[in-house]
C-alpha cells in the first residue's frame, strides 16, 4: 500500500448502514407518543441536508432541537451502530484495518459515537474528525461546537484543505457534503458509495457509483486484495429456487437475476453470455451449446441432488465447478415414499377419488397394514439408505439392490440380484441416480418378475422406468398400484399441461416432482448450494463439487492465491513452478489434485507479483482457467 493514497471515509451511510442521528432519535424517544411524527420529521431534515437543498448546520440544528438526548443515550447509541456497519465494509474488514493509516473517517456526526466505533473495527480513532457535542452539567446534549468548520456546509472541503495531504485523495461518501471535497479540488475523485442509500442529485455528478467497498478498492487496485469485485459478480437463478439462496449471494455483494422458471436451451444460451453463476434445479438442462455461450462462467449449482441435466464432461473441459446438495431433501423425500407406501397399501388414492364422487365404500378389502410387508430398495444411496432406517421403524422388512457394495443399516437385507429383490418384495421403491446407463433399465422384463399384486414406487429419477409398461402393468393386475413423482418429460412450469399414460389409472399417486419440495428442504438445499459456491470463489476448496478434484482449503494468511485448473496432462505442475522461479517467487504452499479430465492446481505465494507472471502461468499449453483469488 502506498504511503501517498489517502481515504476520505464518511461515516453516516457509508461506513454504517444507517444515519447515526436518526438511530439517536429511536433510542431518546423510545415509548413517546409523539415518536413516529417526530422520526419521520428528523428522516426528513437528514435527507434535505445530506442531497444539499438544506444548508447543512440549520439541518444539524433542527434535529438536535427535536431530541433531548443524553450523554447515556449516546452511549448506548455507540453501542447499536457497532452493529450497523455496512456490509461490504464487514466482508472485509481485515483488510480494511490494515489501511488504518492512510484513512482518515471525515464526518459531519460527532466523534462521541463515531470514535468507539471505528476503534472496535480496528481502525485509529485520533483519525476520526468529527463535531462535538456540548453538554449541560445534568449531562444533557445543549449543542455543539459552532467552531468546528463541520457543523456548516463546506465544513469538509475546509478539514481536508487544513490537513494538507500529500499524494493522491478519494473521497468516499454518500452525500452532496463529500462532493463537494473533489469539486474544490481536495480530492483526484469521488466514489458515491450506494450500498445503503442512493442520493440522486448527488449520483449525476459523482465520477465513479461504487455499489459497495469491493467495486472500490478493486478499481483503485489496493494490494490485489480481490481478484473481481463481489458486486460485478452475477447471479442467475432459476426455477424459484429458495429465497433463502438470493438473501445469501446478495449479502455476500452479488449481482441476482431471480426466475420462477425452467429455461430453453436457446433461452439459456442468450441469457448466460455474462453470467458467473447459474443456479438451477431438475427441469434446466445445461447442454454443451449453453457451455460454450457462457463466457464468464465459474460455477453451476444444482439445487437439487441429482446432475444429470448438466453436461457435467462440458462444464469439466471449460472450468466451470458444478455443486449439487446430496442430503439436503432426503428426509423429504423418504417421507414422501413412506406415505405413499401406507396409501397404496391401505387402497387410499381409489378410495379417496371414490369419496369425492359423492360413493361411500366402507370396505376392509384390498386394505392391509403395512407392518410385516417386505419393502424392496432399489439404490441404496442417501435416500435409499435412509428409506431402510425409517420403513424399519414402522414394521417393514427391508431388502435392497445396489450394483455397488453397500453395508446394510439396521436389519435390512441385501440381495444379490435384481431378479432376487423383484421376486422377494410387496413393495418396490426405486432410488437410483439419473446417470444415461440407467434410462430404460426398468420396463416390462422386470415388472414380470415382480410378485402380483406388488406396490411400485419411483421418486428416483422419470427416463429409468418404462411408462409404458408400468400402465400395462397396473390395467393387467400385476401390481396393485404405484406412486410415481418423476416422469420422462415434465412440464417447464406450472402453467404448461401436464400429460402421461399414467392419467387415469386405479390406486395410482401422481405428483409434480415434489419429492424434495418440502420448506425444510427448499430452505437447506437453498442455503447449502450458495455457500459451497462462495467457499469455491472466496478460497478456491472444491469440496462437494461433482466434476472437480476435491480440495478443502483454509484461507490463506499473508499470501496470495493462485488457482490454476488445466487438462489432466503430465508435466504441468513443473511448468508452473519453472514459471515462479523465473520470477523468484516464494511458494508458502501448494495443493494438486487431479480426476480423468483435469487437474487443479492452488499455489500460495508470499510476495507481490507483477501482470508478467500472470500471463506467463495463463499461457501454459493445457491451461483451461487461470484466476488469481487475492
Amino acid at each position: 500500500m502506498s504511503n501517498t493514497l489517502n481515504l476520505i471515509i464518511d461515516f453516516d451511510s457509508t461506513f454504517t448502514r444507517v444515519e447515526a442521528l436518526d438511530v439517536l432519535a429511536e433510542i431518546v424517544l423510545e415509548g413517546d407518543s409523539s415518536r413516529e411524527q417526530v422520526l419521520r420529521r428528523i428522516q426528513e431534515i437528514t435527507d434535505l441536508g445530506m442531497d444539499g437543498t438544506l444548508d447543512f448546520r440549520a439541518s444539524l440544528e433542527q434535529r438536535l432541537e427535536l431530541l433531548r438526548a443524553h450523554r447515556d443515550d449516546i452511549q448506548k447509541l455507540g453501542e447499536v451502530l457497532k452493529g450497523q456497519i455496512s456490509r461490504s465494509f464487514l466482508r472485509n474488514q481485515e483488510y480494511f484495518a490494515s489501511l488504518s493509516a492512510a484513512t482518515y473517517i471525515v464526518s459531519n456526526g460527532f466523534t462521541d459515537f463515531i470514535r468507539p466505533v471505528v476503534a472496535h473495527y480496528g481502525l485509529d480513532p485520533e483519525r476520526v474528525i468529527a463535531n462535538e457535542f456540548l453538554y449541560d452539567e445534568e449531562g444533557y446534549v445543549c449543542g455543539f461546537n459552532r467552531d468546528n468548520p463541520l457543523s456548516r456546509s463546506g465544513g469538509k472541503s475546509e478539514v481536508i484543505k487544513q490537513l494538507d495531504l500529500k499524494g493522491d485523495v478519494y473521497v468516499i461518501g454518500d452525500g452532496a457534503n463529500d462532493l463537494e471535497i473533489r469539486k474544490a479540488g481536495y480530492a483526484n475523485k469521488f466514489y458515491l458509495f450506494t450500498e445503503n442509500v442512493e442520493r440522486e442529485k448527488v449520483k449525476a455528478e459523482a465520477d465513479h457509483i461504487a455499489p459497495n467497498l469491493d467495486e472500490i478498492l478493486y478499481e483503485l487496485k489496493m494490494s490485489r486484495s480481490l481478484s473481481y469485485p463481489k458486486n460485478r459478480i452475477k447471479v442467475l437463478l432459476l426455477e424459484g429456487v429458495h429465497p433463502q439462496a438470493v438473501d445469501i449471494f446478495e449479502k455476500e455483494g452479488y449481482q441476482v437475476e431471480y426466475l420462477t422458471t425452467a429455461l430453453t436451451e436457446e433461452e439459456l444460451c442468450e441469457k448466460i453470455v455474462d453470467v458467473n453463476i447459474l443456479g438451477i434445479r431438475s427441469k434446466t438442462k445445461v447442454t454443451e451449446k449453453v457451455i460454450q455461450s457462457a463466457k464468464r462462467l465459474i460455477n453451476i449449482g444444482a439445487f437439487c441432488i441429482g446432475t444429470n441435466q448438466i453436461d457435467l464432461e462440458a462444464c469439466s473441459r471449460h472450468g466451470v465447478a458444478v455443486f449439487n446438495a446430496p442430503y439436503s431433501n432426503t428426509r423429504s423425500v423418504v417421507e414422501l415414499a413412506i406415505a405413499e407406501i401406507i396409501m397404496l397399501v391401505r387402497n387410499l388414492p381409489d378410495k379417496a377419488r371414490a369419496m369425492h364422487n359423492g360413493k361411500w365404500e366402507k370396505s376392509a378389502t384390498g386394505a392391509h397394514e403395512v407392518r410385516g410387508k417386505k419393502l424392496g430398495i432399489m439404490g441404496y444411496g442417501n435416500i435409499g439408505s435412509q428409506l431402510s432406517v425409517l420403513a424399519e421403524a414402522v414394521g417393514l422388512d427391508v431388502y435392497y439392490y445396489d450394483l455397488e457394495d453397500k453395508l446394510a443399516l439396521g436389519n435390512a437385507t441385501k440381495c444379490e440380484t435384481l431378479e432376487e429383490l423383484l421376486g422377494t418384495v410387496d413393495i418396490l421403491s426405486m432410488h437410483m441416480d439419473g446417470r444415461p446407463e440407467n434410462n430404460g433399465i426398468f420396463g416390462a422384463r422386470e415388472f414380470a418378475m415382480m410378485k402380483d399384486g406388488a406396490i411400485f414406487i419411483n421418486l428416483a429419477r422419470g427416463k429409468v422406468v418404462d411408462v409404458d409398461a408400468l400402465r400395462e402393468a397396473i390395467l393387467s393386475g400385476k401390481l396393485k398400484g404405484c406412486a410415481v413423482d418423476v416422469f420422462p418429460k415434465e412440464p417447464k412450469s406450472n402453467n404448461e399441461p401436464f400429460e402421461s399414460a399414467l392419467m387415469g389409472l386405479p390406486n395410482t399417486i401422481l405428483t409434480p416432482h415434489i419429492g424434495g419440495s418440502t420448506a425444510e428442504a427448499q430452505e437447506n438445499i437453498g442455503e447449502f448450494v450458495p455457500r459451497k459456491i462462495i467457499q469455491y470463489i472466496n478460497t478456491g476448496s472444491t469440496t462437494g463439487s461433482v466434476n472437480f478434484p476435491n480440495v478443502q482449503l483454509p484461507p490463506v494468511q499473508s499470501a496470495h492465491r493462485l488457482l490454476h485448473i488445466h487438462s489432466n496432462v503430465p508435466n504441468v505442475l513443473a511448468g508452473i513452478n519453472q514459471i515462479l522461479a523465473k520470477h523468484n517467487i516464494n511458494i508458502v504452499s501448494q495443493y494438486l489434485k487431479t480426476n480423468e479430465q483435469i487437474g487443479y492446481v492452488i499455489t500460495d505465494v508470499d510476495r507481490a507479483y507483477d501482470d508478467e507472471l500472470l500471463e506467463e502461468l495463463k499461457l501454459i499449453e493445457p491451461t483451461i482457467w487461470f484466476r488469481v483469488l487475492y
